[in-house]
C-alpha cells in the first residue's frame, strides 16, 4: 500500500512510496553513522548562509543550537531514526524542522547530492585518520618484538624453502615497511578527500550569491597554508566517487600485507616450525581434538583479506557504468567502504594485540638456522673473494652440495681434501664460511640483515614512530 507524498520531495507526486520501495530503498540503516559530519555540514552552511544574508545571525543561531542538541542525542544513542525518512539526512533536517522553524531555510543552496558529497569527505578524513594512527598501533607492537629479539635468527625463505639466515628483527621491520607504505597511501586519500563539494548542488550550483571558500574554511578544507580548497567542477563533484575507490583500495592492500603476515605467523606457529607461540587470547580450541591451538586471529584476517578485496570490486563494478552525474546505484557506494574501514581498523588491532602477546621460542629458532646449507652462498662469495667468476663458483658449490648429499654429512662436514678436488680455490679456511656470527657480520650494506645493518634499522624506527 502506497504511503502519504513524503514532505521534502513529494510536491511533485500525487500519491506516496510503496512500504516495500521504502523499505528497499531507505540508507538511514548503515549512513546515520555519518550525523556527525552531517551535522557540522549544516552547522557551516548554515553559517555561511547567515554571513551571505540568506537567513539571519539569530535564525543561524537558532539551527545550530537545535543541531547541537540532535547531535547530543544521537551520541547518547536516543536519537530515532525513521526508514520513512530514507537517509541521514531527511532525518536531521525533520528532527531540526520540529524543533526550530528557522530550519525550513537550511536547505537553501543545497542538495542532497552535495550534502552527501560533503559528509563522506568528511567521513574519509576522520577514517584516514583513525587507521592510521591504527597502523602506528602495529607497527609499534611489532617493533617491540623485534627489540626484545634482536639477538634472534631464523631461517628467511623462498619458495617456502630454507633459503639464508636472517635475524627474526629483520623479518619483521620488512613488516614495519609494508605498513609504512600503507599509511602513506592512506594519508593520500585523506589528501584528495580534503576538497569541499559543498554549493554544487545537485548538479549546476546555485543562482543564490553563496560563499564556497568561506564553507571549506569552516569545514577545514584547507591547504597547508590555510587556504579554501573547493571542487571546480559542480558535475564532477558529486558523481565522483574515485575516494571512495582510493580509500578501497588502500583498505584492500593492508589486508593483503596483514594477510602475509598472518601467513607467516601461521607457519611460524605450526608444530613443523614452532618459532612462536601465539597468545592463548587470540587463538581457539577445537570441538574435538582437545590438543589443539589453532591461530584463528591470523586464519580470519587471511579471510578478511579477500573480503576487502571484494568491497573495491564492489565499488569499481558499481561506477564504471554509470553516466554523470548522481545516480541512485550511489547510493550503494557506503556499505562496502565503511566495512573496509571497520574491518582494517579490527584487523589491525588483531595484529597488533597477537603480535604483542607473541612468545618467540628462540631454541627452536637456534635448531631450525643451525643448518649450514644455508650458506652455500656465503661459500660462493668465499671463491669469489678469491678471484673466482661468480658463476663458476655457484657450479663449484653445487658439486660440494651434491658431495655433502651423497655422502650423508652435513656440508661443513666435508674435509678440505674433498672441497678442494671440486675447486683448487678452496683453502684450508673454507669452513669458516659456516660461522653464521661471521657470515651475519659480513651483511654490512644498507637494508641487510647484519647485525650493525639491524641495530640501526631498529634505531630509525624507533625515532619514525616516536
Amino acid at each position: 500500500m502506497a504511503k502519504k507524498a513524503q514532505a521534502t520531495w513529494g510536491g511533485r507526486f500525487s500519491t506516496g512510496t510503496a512500504a516495500l520501495m521504502q523499505k528497499f530503498s531507505e540508507s538511514v540503516s548503515f549512513d546515520q553513522r555519518l550525523a556527525p559530519f552531517d551535522i557540522a555540514g549544516s552547522k557551516a552552511h548554515s553559517a555561511m548562509l547567515a554571513q551571505v544574508g540568506l537567513i539571519t545571525n539569530a535564525e543561524r543561531e537558532a539551527i545550530h543550537a537545535g543541531l547541537d542538541e540532535i547531535l547530543a542525542q544521537v551520541l547518547a544513542g536516543k536519537f530515532k531514526w525513521s526508514t520513512a525518512l530514507e537517509d541521514v539526512h531527511m532525518n536531521i533536517e525533520q528532527a531540526l524542522t520540529k524543533r526550530v522553524p528557522a530550519a525550513a531555510k537550511l536547505h537553501t543552496a543545497r542538495s542532497r547530492n552535495d550534502q552527501v558529497a560533503t559528509d563522506m569527505r568528511l567521513y574519509f578524513k576522520a577514517a584516514c585518520t583513525d587507521l592510521i594512527q591504527r597502523l602506528d598501533g602495529a607497527q609499534r607492537a611489532i617493533l617491540t618484538v623485534a627489540e626484545a629479539n634482536a639477538d634472534v635468527l631464523i631461517p628467511g625463505y623462498t619458495h617456502l624453502q630454507r633459503a639464508q639466515p636472517v635475524y627474526l628483527a629483520h623479518h619483521l621491520l620488512a613488516y614495519l615497511e609494508m605498513l609504512q607504505r600503507d599509511a602513506e597511501r592512506i594519508a593520500v586519500v585523506a589528501d584528495h578527500a580534503n576538497w569541499c563539494p559543498l554549493g554544487s548542488g545537485a548538479i549546476a550550483g546555485t543562482t543564490l550569491p553563496i560563499d564556497r571558500e568561506f564553507t571549506a574554511r569552516t569545514l577545514g578544507f584547507v591547504d597547508g597554508r590555510g587556504r579554501p580548497r573547493v571542487t571546480q567542477n559542480s558535475m564532477d563533484a558529486v558523481s565522483d566517487r574515485d575516494t571512495y575507490l582510493e580509500f578501497a583500495a588502500a583498505c584492500a592492500t593492508i589486508g593483503v600485507h596483514l594477510s602475509r603476515m598472518a601467513e607467516d605467523l601461521i607457519l611460524w606457529s605450526s608444530q613443523e616450525f614452532r618459532f612462536v607461540d601465539l597468545p592463548d587470547a587470540f587463538c581457539t580450541g577445537s570441538s574435538l581434538m582437545p590438543q589443539k591451538k589453532n591461530p584463528d586471529s591470523m586464519e580470519l584476517i587471511r579471510g578478511k583479506s579477500a573480503r576487502l578485496q571484494g568491497n573495491l570490486h564492489t565499488l569499481l563494478t558499481m561506477v564504471k557504468g554509470l553516466p554523470l552525474t548522481y545516480n541512485r546505484d550511489l547510493q550503494e557506494d557506503k556499505p562496502p567502504v565503511f566495512d573496509s574501514h571497520d574491518q582494517t581498523a579490527l584487523c589491525l588491532e588483531v595484529l597488533a594485540g597477537t603480535i604483542a602477546g607473541m612468545t618467540v621460542l628462540r631454541d627452536r629458532c637456534a635448531t631450525a638456522v643451525a643448518d649450514p646449507a644455508m650458506l652455500a652462498t656465503d661459500l660462493a662469495d668465499y671463491l669469489v673473494r678469491a678471484g673466482v667468476a661468480f658463476r663458476d663458483a655457484h657450479h663449484a658449490v653445487g658439486a660440494v652440495v651434491r658431495l655433502a648429499e651423497k655422502k650423508r654429512v652435513p656440508l661443513d662436514r666435508l674435509t678440505h681434501d674433498e672441497v678442494s678436488k671440486v675447486h683448487e680455490k678452496f683453502g684450508p679456511d673454507w669452513v669458516d664460511s659456516f660461522d653464521l656470527g661471521k657470515a651475519m657480520r659480513r651483511r654490512t650494506g644498507t637494508g641487510m640483515p647484519g647485525p650493525v645493518q639491524v641495530r640501526r634499522q631498529i634505531a630509525r624506527w624507533q625515532k619514525l614512530l616516536g
